[in-house]
Parts: C-alpha cells; sequence; structure tokens
C-alpha cells in the first residue's frame, strides 16, 4: 500500500496590485485642480485690478523730439542735397558713369559699358552656379571697363548692382568674393582693407609659374558700397605691387 500523499498545500494567493489608471487619475486631478487655481487667481487679480483707480504713467525720460511741431515757414525749408551729395542719386543713374576712366596712353579692352547678366556669369568658373546666385541675390544691373597698358598688363572693373528689396546681394557677393580669395592666396591672407570702404579688401595672389608660359601675376578688390558690388582684376606677367590695387581700388570707391 503506497503511502498516502501528503496534501497538496494552497498556493499563495498574489498579492493585489493597484491599478495605474487610479494613480493618473489622481495626478490629473492634482494638475486639474493646480490649473483651475492658476485660472482663478489671475481672475481675481484681473478684478482687483480693475476695481482700482487708474494711476498716471511717469513722463518719458528723453528729450523733445528734434523735429519741428509745425511746418516751417515758407522760405526757411532746409535745402535739398545736390546730385553730388545725394549717394542713392548717384547710383541710380547711368552706371557707367561711375566707372574709373581709362588711364592716359592705355588700349582700350574688348568690355566697355553695359554688361548682361549672362556675361556677368560667364565670367566665373561655374557660370551656371553664378547664374543661379546672382538671380538669387536679386542681380539689377552690371557695368564694366577694361583696358591695357605696358606689355602684358590688364585691368578690369566691374560694378555689379542689386536691387534694395531683395535683401543684401551686393553684400553677400562682396563677402563671397573675398572667401574665394582668401583660398587662393595659398597663405590664408584675409587681404587688406581698402580705406573708407568699411569691408571692402584686395588681395595679391603669389605668382603661378607652369612650364611653357610666362609668369602669371593677379591682384584683385572687392568692395561693397550701398547695393553696388565693386570687382576690380589686375593681371600681369610682372609683380603687382599692394600699393597698385589699393590705389585703383580707393579711386574707385571716391567714385561712388
Amino acid at each position: 500500500m503506497s503511502p498516502a500523499t501528503p496534501p497538496t498545500e494552497p498556493s499563495p494567493e498574489p498579492s493585489p496590485v493597484r491599478p495605474r489608471r487610479r494613480v493618473l487619475r489622481t495626478v490629473g486631478l492634482i494638475a486639474v485642480a493646480a490649473v483651475l487655481g492658476l485660472v482663478g487667481g489671475t481672475a481675481v487679480g484681473y478684478r482687483v485690478q480693475a476695481d482700482r483707480e487708474p494711476v498716471a504713467l511717469p513722463p518719458l525720460n528723453q528729450p523733445g523730439l528734434a523735429y519741428p511741431a509745425e511746418p516751417l515757414p515758407e522760405g526757411q525749408e532746409p535745402e535739398a542735397l545736390s546730385a553730388k551729395e545725394d549717394l542713392q542719386t548717384k547710383a541710380q543713374g547711368d552706371l557707367r558713369k561711375l566707372l574709373l576712366p581709362r588711364p592716359a596712353g592705355a588700349r582700350a579692352g574688348e568690355e566697355d559699358g553695359w554688361q548682361s547678366l549672362v556675361e556677368y556669369a560667364n565670367d566665373f568658373t561655374r557660370p551656371d552656379g553664378a547664374l543661379d546666385f546672382q538671380l538669387e541675390q536679386g542681380f539689377r544691373r552690371a557695368a564694366v571697363r577694361t583696358w591695357r597698358s605696358g606689355e602684358h598688363r590688364w585691368v578690369k572693373i566691374e560694378l555689379a548692382q542689386y536691387r534694395s528689396n531683395s535683401g543684401m546681394g551686393a553684400y553677400e557677393h562682396v563677402r563671397g568674393q573675398q572667401s574665394i580669395a582668401m583660398r587662393e592666396s595659398k597663405s590664408g591672407s584675409i587681404g587688406e582693407p581698402v580705406k573708407g570702404s568699411g569691408n571692402g579688401r584686395y588681395f595679391v595672389y603669389p605668382v603661378d609659374r607652369r612650364a611653357g608660359y610666362l609668369d602669371d601675376y593677379d591682384a584683385r578688390a572687392f568692395i561693397q558700397r550701398g547695393d553696388i558690388a565693386i570687382t576690380i582684376i589686375i593681371s600681369d606677367t610682372r609683380k603687382i605691387s599692394g600699393d597698385e590695387i589699393r590705389s585703383l581700388a580707393e579711386r574707385q570707391l571716391g567714385r561712388l
């Protein structure tokens, strides 16, 4: 006879688990109460403020306005700026007249006068990209003058004007060209400032020597004046001094 099987002990009942929903509901009630308290406090604050008498604000601590309270009598109005003094009027005229004249004895180059957007973009290494960039910046018009002097010297000056309502086209163009010039200088040079320009700089590139070719020297200047971007390029087979490109840049800037 087999021994009696001991009775199986009942397994303990699992401990009750509190429903998570009840905790979330409690937190939600607290949050609602907080919001209601905030809204109620704000409403009471508005009510208290509305019942108070208005208090006058202190006077502004500033001098009186410079403009007269009434129009000046006839004959005492300030004189309008002349065309020579009004820089904006000068820039809205014939852009070609703002280009530096060709020096005495220099030979006229192939380009002299108005320049279309396509012609302007074709001067860049990547014309398609340059065309898109100029359109984005609000290119308006451009004028160019080139000349040759000495045996191999070639000079080019470009004035590119951008639409004022399109942003800062001239600034963006000049800044981009200066960045390229810094990389091409191969020496990490940030260029030299053009006096009186604010952000204009000129660069003198190291000589480019290749077998079978004459030495190639380049100097460039990039200047922004209002909505006009100035580009000046000097190329020669002989060394170009910094004073030469600086003087040309300053004189062209003076025309604007």
